[in-house]
């Protein structure tokens, strides 16, 4: 895929590392129970994760590839026993391969309703990742600013709010209302929730 990537004329790779994909499953203690050298200590339950990624440097190196994790997220049965020893040894080898950037998302409302209960994210993680990282979750303008102003972001992404509003950029730069999501549309086929907000004015 990442060779396909490349051949297709794309900028880079992000690793789906979050949200109960593969490398996710093998990160979680509670989710893999391997007793093989996959599987165990947070050193074996990211060695899958490692080898991905340098498959993928060797096809892009690395100031092209980077990563997503959701250490705070429920998903299904995706638990960790310990997130904060887990992902603090993540982060740690993660600025070992000196990736383009990791995006830590933080635990959402949403998160929460789904069983969430602990508060790990890139704020308790900023100090184990050495390179730029990314965050994601539930951030208004305001909080995105507050999130860089004190060094635990170096951006934030914006995932739920562009559905809803196709001129988000301009509309966070203006400080102007943003469209409600549909959340019944989610997942849903058709342009009904994807394409047919209206634009600011």
């Amino acid at each position: 895929a990442a060779e396909n990537a490349k051949t297709a004329g794309f900028d880079g790779v992000q690793l789906h590392g979050a949200n109960g994909y593969l490398v996710d499953q093998f990160l979680r203690d509670k989710t893999n129970l391997r007793t093989d050298a996959y599987g165990g200590s947070p050193e074996n339950r990211t060695r899958f994760m490692r080898e991905v990624l340098e498959a993928l440097i060797d096809v892009w190196g690395a100031d092209r590839v980077g990563i997503r994790l959701s250490p705070g997220g429920v998903f299904n049965d995706m638990h960790d026993s310990d997130p904060q020893r887990t992902f603090s040894y993540v982060l740690g080898e993660l600025s070992k391969l000196e990736l383009a950037y990791a995006h830590v998302t933080r635990v959402t409302a949403q998160d929460i309703a789904h069983g969430a209960t602990t508060g790990v994210g890139p704020k308790e993680l900023r100090k184990d990742f050495k390179g730029v990282l990314i965050t994601a979750g539930g951030f208004d303008r305001a909080q995105a600013e507050q999130a860089i102003a004190e060094g635990w972001a170096d951006a934030v992404a914006y995932g739920v709010p562009f559905l809803a509003n196709p001129d988000l950029p301009r509309r966070l730069q203006e400080g102007l209302a943003l469209n409600t999501p549909d959340e019944s549309t989610f997942y849903a086929s058709g342009p009904k929730g994807y394409t047919d907000y209206p634009t600011a004015g």
